[in-house]
């Protein structure tokens, strides 16, 4: 019997349709030539300190640090009778292709189970990325060899380990510090987490510490024919902080004044310049997010939902959990199908069928830029979009433009500079004409526009010549504040975590966590953030992030390594290194286990303190509370030539 073993049940549904195999068995389909049945997620877990030894059961310091001689997994008790039918399926196989996502923890859910069960025969990988059927055919034409993707499973294998490491162990000691202290909630720790959290209490304790400067900026409105447009003072470098604002008080009100006796401002400098902008790449999970948050509001975990479920129940997207928005070139072949087929699907899209081109390659088809994955794209199953409720349509909507987008030229405008001189002051204007919208005729926004939701059109500048005069309609003095950072929101959180390599130093890890694109993986980031605001770590107001008092207390407490992003980025080249069959996994997991005992015998005899933020998360900063006019209010004074 040939059995193919899937990750969810609508995975094996799908897989089950196109085999053949449409007779419903015990946990599975059965057809003549193949039988499929699925996981449910993980079937396994890593078993508890307690099954290694009854006395784990209490929380003592002295048993610390817990480091399994043989690990152990036990079946999870919620899907106990569906890995009942998987063991007794696997001893009647004579042969196995893994079905389950095609990426690491997909691998592990399936060798887990492999291994557990002892299956010994043959075994085969299909590698899908996407669920219609077309894509489905395609990918068991190609089966891969089971052993070309055997690292993977061990490499998730490692990375489980040092979490369930890291996890019982650091967790525990901090928890028992924090209730020598008085604190008796649960203090946990964790591999990715923890430097996730650290970004957080960062960003606040800038918010509290932050101290305003007053700066001051002139707009300076310029009349050619009754037409008016803005310049901006330039102020002298000597009055200014590294951003260009003006320190200096009395010298903008000397300019302010200068300009209001001013009858007219000459052009000293003219410069137009011809811009292109080439399509931004289809998306990658956390890109989707980020953007998600800004444009819908939809948390992380959310929108990770509603694409998953666009991919597993509607079939309208490809493989959403990928951290690559390159396509590769094989790929470009089915261009013109998926565009007819969204076309069809859509008459909203009719204006852009002139300016498509499906012969078009953009940047984003690069086979060397592709990982396990491609970008997320729309599938050619489009159809029935009117099933499709709000929040759903618009995520596939935002998926789709930037598909749509790679077909289309680049975006082009003119940019043009103007220089004045105005009673000896300098002033700049800037103006862009767009020449051709290209790519962003593809935007939701640009399809169906918002009422009263609209970016403002950029400025127009009238024809201008170097050398003649403009009158000085108005001239407004601007009272302004520098600002505090914004809390994160889940989008920039996510953002974050991806980029993570800015805050650190070692220029080898720093390219390290940009290769593995910084903490946390696609797959993951949504669950961290959700588990930190579930523990208690983080509240949520709004859209806002913020940590809480147990939340700094942990930060401070925990050694450096556990917190710095960096450690991930070493944890991860090792991973690599483990994937690559050039680390194995016992020297990996013996390396994160001295390191966790190195770790405990210097944190254990340590006092740990519980207090709260200087700033508590949701409170306004004193500087803020000072203040009679809200912050990020200007105060302008207007002066008006007549």
């Amino acid at each position: 019997m040939r059995l193919f073993l899937c990750e969810k049940p609508s995975q094996a549904k799908d897989i089950a349709a196109v085999l053949g195999a449409s007779r419903r068995g015990d946990g599975c389909w059965v057809g003549a030539n193949a039988t499929v049945t699925w996981c449910i997620g993980h079937l396994l877990e890593t078993a508890p300190p307690d099954a290694y030894d009854e006395r784990y059961k209490r929380w003592v310091l002295a048993d610390l640090p817990i480091i399994p001689e043989k690990w152990k997994m036990r079946v999870k008790p919620k899907t106990a009778s569906q890995f009942k039918a998987v063991k007794r399926l696997l001893g009647e196989a004579k042969e196995l292709v893994i079905a389950t996502d095609a990426d690491r923890e997909g691998e592990m859910i399936a060798r887990e189970l492999v291994e557990h069960c002892r299956y010994r025969g043959p075994i085969q990988r299909l590698w899908l990325s996407a669920l219609d059927d077309a894509s489905i055919r395609k990918a068991l034409n190609a089966l891969k060899p089971g052993a070309e993707t055997f690292n993977l499973y061990h490499s998730a294998l490692g990375r489980s380990r040092a979490d369930w490491l890291i996890g019982m162990n650091m967790s525990r000691l901090f928890t028992l510090l924090g209730r020598q202290a008085g604190y008796q909630g649960v203090l946990p720790v964790g591999r990715v987490q923890t430097p996730t959290l650290r970004l957080v209490v960062d960003r606040d304790r800038s918010i509290s510490d932050f101290v305003p400067v007053a700066f001051w900026a002139i707009d300076v409105q310029l009349n050619h024919d009754h037409q008016l447009f803005t310049a901006q003072w330039r102020a002298d470098p000597d009055t200014c902080d590294d951003q260009d604002r003006c320190l200096n008080q009395a010298h903008a009100q000397q300019a302010a004044a200068a300009m209001q006796n001013a009858s007219s401002a000459r052009v000293v400098k003219l410069r137009t310049e011809r811009m292109r902008e080439v399509a931004p790449l289809p998306f990658d999970l956390g890109t989707l997010q980020e953007i998600c948050s800004k444009k819908l509001g939809l948390g992380a975990q959310e929108t990770l939902d509603i694409a998953q479920a666009l991919y597993e129940t509607y079939k309208l997207v490809t493989y959403p959990r990928s951290d690559c928005g390159y396509l590769p070139q094989s790929q470009h072949s089915e261009a013109p199908a998926i565009l007819a087929a969204l076309a069809h699907a859509d008459p909203a899209l009719a204006p852009l069928a002139g300016h498509l081109d499906p012969q078009r390659r953009s940047r984003a088809w690069n086979d060397g830029k592709v990982s396990a994955h491609h970008g997320i794209i729309p599938t050619a199953a489009a159809k029935n979009l009117e099933r499709l409720s709000g929040k759903h349509r618009a995520v596939y909507t935002l998926i789709r433009a930037r598909y749509l987008a790679q077909f289309l030229p680049n975006h082009e405008y003119d940019r043009t500079q103007a220089d004045f001189d105005c009673a000896g002051q300098a002033l700049r204007a800037v103006g862009k004409q767009i020449v051709e919208p290209g790519w962003k005729r593809a935007l939701p926004e640009a399809l169906t526009p918002a009422k009263g939701r609209e970016a403002p059109a950029p400025q127009p500048l009238p024809r201008l010549h170097e050398g003649l005069d403009y009158a000085v309609a108005n001239v407004h003095l601007k009272d302004l504040w520098t600002q505090p950072p914004k809390p994160f929101t889940e989008g920039d959180l996510i953002k974050a975590m991806k980029n993570v390599a800015k805050l650190v130093q070692d220029p080898l890890l720093k390219q390290k966590l940009k290769d593995t694109t910084g903490i946390g993986t696609e797959a993951t980031r949504a669950g961290i953030i959700q588990g930190l605001i579930d523990r208690g770590y983080m509240s949520k107001n709004g859209k806002a992030l913020a940590a809480t008092p147990a939340a700094f207390s942990l930060i401070d407490a925990v050694p450096r390594a556990i917190a710095d992003p960096g450690t991930t980025a070493i944890w991860e080249q090792a991973l690599d290194m483990v994937q690559s069959g050039e680390m194995t996994l016992d020297i990996f997991v013996a390396k994160q286990a001295a390191w966790m005992r190195k770790h405990i015998e210097r944190c254990s005899a340590m006092t740990m303190t519980i207090n709260g933020p200087a700033s508590p998360a949701g409170t306004a900063p004193a500087w803020k509370k000072k203040r009679k006019a809200p912050a990020g209010k200007a105060k302008v004074r207007r002066a008006t030539k007549t």
